[in-house]
């Protein structure tokens, strides 16, 4: 078996939103290119934009490159669903990086006030 060299650090490896319906669920995931492996992010889409809203942004720390992507429901009544973002990149190696998001919105407790 050879060893399989990470070509980016992402962290956390898929975004679980999981919350009330009516309140905000937000999650951020970190997207940190290997110094070996150096990329740009060029492009994101969700592959279906109904239950999820997201923004990438680019940050540089101490000379390196990460992206913060944040990922926002929208789903607005009780259920599960599943999505996926890919990151189009301009890696020859990976092209294109694909996040899983799950959603998982519960009805808010009855004695709770809005």
């Amino acid at each position: 078996m050879g060893n399989v060299e990470q070509f980016v650090d992402i962290v956390p490896k898929r975004v679980v939103l999981r919350g009330f319906a009516g309140n905000p669920i937000k999650a951020k995931v970190k997207i940190i290119p290997k110094d070996k492996y150096p990329f740009t992010i060029k492009k994101a889409k969700a592959t279906n934009t109904k239950n999820i809203a997201f923004t990438l942004d680019e940050t540089k720390s101490s000379e390196k490159t990460e992206y913060v992507l944040t990922v926002e429901n929208l789903k607005k009544t009780k259920g599960r669903y599943v999505d996926a973002i890919k990151l189009k990149t301009d890696s020859k190696i990976r092209p294109e990086i694909k996040i899983h998001v799950i959603g998982n919105i519960l009805d808010r407790p009855k004695n709770e006030k809005q």
